[in-house]
């Protein structure tokens, strides 16, 4: 299979300039990261259907511009842009259009910004076996556009949107979502809730107000790239807790507490990306013995809550909110572009959070949680849940089954909306592979703290029902295995 977007013969430029240039948008967009290794030219010219030459040439070019490096025996490796500054005449390729960035973010120890930038690429035709979200049409709900409009339509709206909102977050909504929390066994008043903008600035809300730089964290391993290096960011000494089918290794989390005096535990409980485990109940209650002992806060993600059994095991609803932060949001099931997300804490811990939400964001888009809290009251987003369920459901078995055939093993029970498998190959150089016929993956490095080389990656059971994309992945793997 040709790539996506073939190389242009006979229009009045080189095929070595025009895969030059292309390569060096990616680069230049921080969507090939410092350190990343380019394809070999047999594995290059395959891809583009040129021969080894015209790579050759175009690797020159990248060499004279100073974006990349030749290594003897190793290939050609992305160059630190920071540090090598490129020749300012690189031209961007009018061959290389915006949705091919969504290139590999490959080799860096924590390189969020490659991994962000793919995320927000324009989508492709192909559905993209790597990307972390429901496809939009999945998402697609008519009455989310009917919620917006009916709020802005009230009496009450044009005085309240000519001030800011309640900081803490609309109150409406903090109802709603408090009798969510109680639901769940969680015991969380509209008072010890605020919202956010999204999980995301709900998990960073947390650390700036909990941690200092140079304070230890323990996160998960593999776990969420972002979360590494938003710490990293931070200048927390990041502590890899290996994450298994049931939980954390205690052993490690034990040691950790010993001898590094960690402040904080990351955790996603439920439904964990990329395993797709949860935690058992004898787990939880180790660590929040541990917690207790060693004098340390749990924040537990719960970004996945609405794809799991209620009857799943919360660090929170154990602990009562006494040393955990809950935390949750809408994104994978609801308007992911909405970003409303929040936060339930203990009572004492609510101002010093409100505090720093203060400083990063005033407060949050009212007009937007207000309509949120009318899906939720009306019963749309429940039973929108449930639709997406059933649909996951189906496509999971389609997709395991799709996998095995492919050659994949899974490497952790298949659940929610991640599997994690098997590749047998490096998966950075498997993505590199499958780049260019249009297939974003999510490589195993990127769910390492310290990235390396991986044998495992991501999918997302939604966007991997196509038959194409996995006979494309076995004949990769076939070569790659030799």
């Amino acid at each position: 299979m040709q790539p996506t977007h073939p190389l242009t013969r006979g229009a009045g430029e080189p095929l070595s300039a025009q895969l030059a240039q292309r390569l060096a948008a990616r680069i230049l967009d921080r969507l090939l990261p410092a350190g990343a290794r380019l394809p070999s030219v047999r594995q290059c010219a395959a891809l583009h259907g040129v021969s080894p030459a015209t790579v050759v040439a175009a690797y020159d070019q990248l060499l004279a511009q100073g974006l990349v490096e030749a290594r003897p025996q190793r290939g050609f490796f992305v160059r630190d842009l920071e540090q090598n500054a490129p020749n300012p005449s690189v031209k961007r390729s009018s061959h290389a259009p915006e949705k091919e960035a969504t290139s590999s973010r490959l080799q860096q120890p924590i390189n969020a910004t490659a991994l962000i930038r793919g995320m927000f690429a324009p989508a492709g035709a192909q559905p993209q076996p790597g990307m972390g979200i429901f496809p939009p049409d999945w998402l697609a709900a008519p009455f989310v556009a009917a919620a917006v409009r009916k709020v802005a339509a009230s009496r009450q709206w044009p005085a309240t949107a000519l001030q800011y909102g309640d900081p803490r977050g609309d109150a409406g909504l903090r109802a709603v979502l408090a009798q969510r929390l109680v639901a769940l066994g969680l015991p969380a008043t509209p008072d010890r809730i605020l919202t956010t903008v999204g999980a995301t600035h709900a998990l960073d809300i947390v650390s700036r107000t909990l941690l200092k730089p140079g304070d230890a964290v323990m996160v998960e391993e593999p776990g969420w790239a972002v979360e590494f290096a938003r710490l990293d960011a931070l200048g927390m000494r990041i502590l890899p807790v290996p994450r298994g089918p049931q939980g954390p290794n205690l052993d490690v989390m034990a040691r950790y507490c010993a001898e590094h005096a960690p402040r904080l535990y990351v955790s996603v409980s439920v439904l964990h990306n990329p395993t797709g485990g949860s935690l058992t109940p004898a787990a939880a209650h180790r660590v929040l013995q541990l917690a207790q002992q060693h004098d340390f806060h749990v924040l537990e993600d719960d970004t996945y809550s609405h794809l799991a059994p209620e009857h799943a095991t919360r660090m929170s609803v154990l602990d009562g909110l006494q040393r955990t932060v809950y935390v949750s949001g809408f994104a994978k099931i609801l308007a992911p572009s909405w970003r409303v997300g929040y936060l339930a804490a203990p009572a004492a811990l609510v101002e010093r959070l409100l505090d720093t939400k203060l400083l990063a964001t005033l407060t949050t888009p009212s007009l937007l949680e207000q309509a949120l809290a009318l899906c939720i009251e009306q019963g749309q987003l429940r039973r929108h849940t449930e639709r997406l369920r059933q649909r996951l459901d189906a496509a999971r078995a389609r997709s395991v089954q799709l996998a095995q055939q492919a050659g994949c093993r899974f490497a952790a029970e298949p659940a929610g909306l991640f599997g994690w498998i098997d590749t047998g190959v490096d998966t950075d150089a498997l993505a590199l592979r499958l780049l260019d016929e249009g297939y974003l993956l999510a490589p195993g490095s990127l769910f390492h703290a310290r990235g390396g080389a991986s044998p495992l990656m991501r999918i997302n059971f939604a966007t991997t029902q196509e038959a194409e994309f996995w006979r494309r992945l076995h004949v990769h793997l076939a070569a790659m295995r030799g």
